[in-house]
Protein backbone atom coordinates (compact mmCIF):
# COMPACT_ATOMS: atom_id res chain seq x y z
CA UNK A 1 0.00 0.00 0.00
CA UNK A 2 1.71 3.32 -1.24
CA UNK A 3 1.29 6.70 1.35
CA UNK A 4 2.24 9.76 -0.07
CA UNK A 5 3.76 8.14 -2.94
CA UNK A 6 6.09 5.48 -1.26
CA UNK A 7 5.53 2.09 -0.84
CA UNK A 8 4.82 0.40 2.09
CA UNK A 9 8.25 -1.87 1.51
CA UNK A 10 10.00 1.45 1.13
CA UNK A 11 9.02 2.90 4.12
CA UNK A 12 9.79 -0.11 6.46
CA UNK A 13 13.33 -0.74 4.84
CA UNK A 14 13.54 3.39 5.47
CA UNK A 15 12.57 2.61 9.26
CA UNK A 16 14.66 -0.42 9.82
CA UNK A 17 17.56 1.55 8.46
CA UNK A 18 16.85 4.59 10.75
CA UNK A 19 16.71 2.36 13.79
CA UNK A 20 19.70 0.08 12.82
CA UNK A 21 21.49 3.14 12.53
CA UNK A 22 20.22 4.63 15.75
CA UNK A 23 21.18 1.40 17.79
CA UNK A 24 24.54 1.28 16.02
CA UNK A 25 25.22 4.81 17.08
CA UNK A 26 24.69 4.38 20.76
CA UNK A 27 26.21 1.16 20.76
CA UNK A 28 29.37 1.82 19.55
CA UNK A 29 29.66 5.26 21.23
CA UNK A 30 28.17 3.99 25.01
CA UNK A 31 30.09 0.97 25.17
CA UNK A 32 29.17 -1.22 28.68
CA UNK A 33 31.61 1.47 30.51
CA UNK A 34 31.37 -0.86 34.00
CA UNK A 35 33.76 -3.44 35.14
CA UNK A 36 32.68 -5.28 39.01
CA UNK A 37 35.52 -7.12 40.54
CA UNK A 38 34.54 -8.82 43.55
CA UNK A 39 37.58 -9.87 46.06
CA UNK A 40 36.00 -11.76 48.95
CA UNK A 41 34.14 -9.37 51.08
CA UNK A 42 34.70 -6.30 48.84
CA UNK A 43 33.76 -5.16 45.34
CA UNK A 44 35.45 -2.73 43.27
CA UNK A 45 33.90 -1.36 40.19
CA UNK A 46 35.46 0.64 37.41
CA UNK A 47 35.25 2.07 34.60
CA UNK A 48 37.10 0.47 31.14
CA UNK A 49 36.17 2.24 27.87
CA UNK A 50 36.19 0.67 24.87
CA UNK A 51 34.62 -2.63 26.78
CA UNK A 52 32.00 -4.42 24.81
CA UNK A 53 29.94 -7.47 26.39
CA UNK A 54 28.54 -10.41 24.45
CA UNK A 55 25.33 -8.84 24.13
CA UNK A 56 26.55 -6.13 22.81
CA UNK A 57 28.56 -7.64 19.94
CA UNK A 58 25.08 -9.12 19.31
CA UNK A 59 23.25 -6.30 18.99
CA UNK A 60 26.17 -4.47 16.83
CA UNK A 61 26.15 -7.76 14.42
CA UNK A 62 22.54 -7.48 13.69
CA UNK A 63 22.15 -4.08 13.09
CA UNK A 64 24.92 -3.96 10.56
CA UNK A 65 23.19 -6.62 8.94
CA UNK A 66 19.78 -5.15 8.84
CA UNK A 67 21.12 -1.51 8.28
CA UNK A 68 23.24 -3.38 4.88
CA UNK A 69 20.44 -4.93 3.68
CA UNK A 70 17.71 -2.10 4.09
CA UNK A 71 20.14 0.05 2.60
CA UNK A 72 21.06 -1.66 -0.38
CA UNK A 73 16.77 -2.17 -0.90
CA UNK A 74 16.72 1.61 -0.52
CA UNK A 75 19.54 2.41 -2.83
CA UNK A 76 18.66 -0.13 -5.96
CA UNK A 77 14.76 -0.27 -5.28
CA UNK A 78 14.07 2.51 -8.28
CA UNK A 79 16.31 0.48 -10.56
CA UNK A 80 14.85 -2.77 -9.80
CA UNK A 81 11.00 -1.93 -9.80
CA UNK A 82 11.68 0.35 -12.79
CA UNK A 83 14.75 -0.18 -14.92
CA UNK A 84 15.38 3.21 -16.53
CA UNK A 85 15.79 2.87 -20.49
CA UNK A 86 19.34 2.75 -21.86
CA UNK A 87 20.04 6.56 -23.62
CA UNK A 88 19.71 5.98 -27.31
CA UNK A 89 22.55 6.61 -29.49
CA UNK A 90 22.14 10.01 -32.20
CA UNK A 91 21.45 7.17 -35.13
CA UNK A 92 18.78 5.70 -33.35
CA UNK A 93 16.59 9.01 -32.88
CA UNK A 94 17.14 9.84 -36.32
CA UNK A 95 15.83 6.20 -37.29
CA UNK A 96 13.05 6.70 -35.01
CA UNK A 97 11.91 9.96 -36.37
CA UNK A 98 12.11 8.79 -40.18
CA UNK A 99 9.99 5.38 -38.86
CA UNK A 100 7.48 7.94 -37.20
CA UNK A 101 7.38 9.89 -41.12
CA UNK A 102 6.60 7.06 -42.97
CA UNK A 103 3.24 7.07 -42.88
CA UNK A 104 2.96 10.56 -44.24
CA UNK A 105 5.82 9.59 -46.90
CA UNK A 106 4.98 6.58 -48.03
CA UNK A 107 1.90 8.37 -49.38
CA UNK A 108 3.89 10.06 -52.30
CA UNK A 109 5.81 6.70 -53.13
CA UNK A 110 5.71 4.12 -56.04
CA UNK A 111 5.14 0.77 -54.79
CA UNK A 112 8.77 -0.23 -55.43
CA UNK A 113 9.77 2.83 -53.97
CA UNK A 114 7.53 2.06 -50.78
CA UNK A 115 8.71 -1.45 -50.37
CA UNK A 116 12.51 -0.58 -50.53
CA UNK A 117 12.14 2.72 -48.54
CA UNK A 118 10.18 -0.03 -45.74
CA UNK A 119 13.13 -2.09 -45.77
CA UNK A 120 16.00 0.88 -45.20
CA UNK A 121 13.58 2.01 -42.51
CA UNK A 122 13.95 -1.73 -40.82
CA UNK A 123 17.79 -1.83 -41.91
CA UNK A 124 18.78 1.78 -41.27
CA UNK A 125 21.87 0.94 -43.37
CA UNK A 126 21.98 -2.02 -46.11
CA UNK A 127 23.67 -3.13 -48.89
CA UNK A 128 22.25 -2.54 -52.51
CA UNK A 129 22.58 -6.22 -52.55
CA UNK A 130 20.82 -6.92 -49.98
CA UNK A 131 17.98 -5.01 -50.54
CA UNK A 132 17.77 -6.88 -53.88
CA UNK A 133 17.60 -10.22 -51.82
CA UNK A 134 15.35 -8.93 -48.77
CA UNK A 135 12.60 -7.31 -51.30
CA UNK A 136 12.82 -9.70 -54.09
CA UNK A 137 12.49 -7.32 -56.53
CA UNK A 138 14.75 -7.36 -60.11
CA UNK A 139 18.33 -5.22 -59.93
CA UNK A 140 16.61 -2.94 -62.16
CA UNK A 141 13.89 -2.32 -60.23
CA UNK A 142 15.70 -1.61 -57.25
CA UNK A 143 18.46 0.27 -59.07
CA UNK A 144 15.26 2.59 -60.58
CA UNK A 145 13.03 3.46 -57.52
CA UNK A 146 16.34 3.62 -55.50
CA UNK A 147 17.50 6.95 -57.96
CA UNK A 148 13.48 8.05 -57.17
CA UNK A 149 14.44 8.17 -53.30
CA UNK A 150 17.59 9.49 -53.80
CA UNK A 151 16.72 12.21 -56.08
CA UNK A 152 13.76 12.90 -52.94
CA UNK A 153 16.41 13.69 -50.81
CA UNK A 154 15.18 10.31 -48.55
CA UNK A 155 18.06 8.09 -48.81
CA UNK A 156 21.84 8.62 -49.66
CA UNK A 157 24.19 5.64 -51.87
CA UNK A 158 27.69 5.71 -51.08
CA UNK A 159 30.10 3.15 -53.31
CA UNK A 160 31.61 0.38 -50.79
CA UNK A 161 33.77 -1.92 -53.49
CA UNK A 162 32.28 -3.59 -55.54
CA UNK A 163 28.69 -1.92 -54.51
CA UNK A 164 26.63 0.46 -52.97
CA UNK A 165 25.53 1.09 -49.35
CA UNK A 166 21.99 2.69 -48.78
CA UNK A 167 21.43 4.75 -45.68
CA UNK A 168 18.36 7.22 -44.17
CA UNK A 169 19.56 10.77 -45.36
Amino acid sequence: MARGGISGKTLFAAVVFVASVLVLAFKLLNPTPVQILVEGDTAIISQVPGLFTYADVFEIAVSSILMSVSGTYLLLHDSIGAAAPAPASAGSIILEERRQQWEEIAKTLKNDEQTLYKAIIDEGIVNQSALVEKTGLPKSNVSRALYGLESRGLIERRRRGMGNVVLLK
